[in-house]
């Protein structure tokens, strides 16, 4: 089941570090990807143009996070989301319920990769923007593992 954060304006790389580290400590969240209008290049500079640190890795910032998809278990988790949102979204935001993330690839990959295709991984599918250079797509960051 796939749901979709949509705030009530582009949050600031502070504040989406900050919702995406609360929601990492949410059981039953598969994938989250944070979607947004790209940022200039580097050379141009922004002052959103940095790194993050979600679930103690380091995450160079490529977009404006507008959005935040989520790949989730099942429908109880969302309370729990909710509950992250009311506290880090004060100025607002909606929650949809809905498919925002493909699960397999399509011809228009086959057309973007060509060969290279095959050595994307599964877990990739649905997550890279098809415009951008293979230096500047997705991060997949893991869950620690609790030992």
């Amino acid at each position: 089941m796939d749901i979709e954060i949509f705030p009530h304006r582009l949050l600031n790389v502070d504040t989406a570090e900050r919702l995406l580290n609360d929601l990492d400590g949410i059981d039953g969240i598969k994938k989250m990807i944070i979607h947004g209008p790209r940022l200039p290049p580097v050379r141009e500079g922004h002052s959103d143009r940095r790194t993050m640190i979600i679930n103690g890795e380091e995450v160079n910032v490529q977009v404006k996070p507008g959005r935040v998809l989520m790949e989730i278990e099942s429908e109880e988790v969302i309370d729990k989301i909710r509950e992250v949102c009311e506290d880090v979204l004060p100025f607002g935001y909606n929650i949809h319920i809905g498919h925002f993330i493909r699960k397999q690839k399509t011809v228009s990959d086959t057309l973007k990769y060509g060969a290279e295709l095959e050595e994307i991984p599964d877990e990739m599918v649905g997550l890279t923007d098809q415009n951008a250079k293979l230096s500047e797509r997705a991060q997949i960051l893991q869950r620690k593992k609790e030992e």
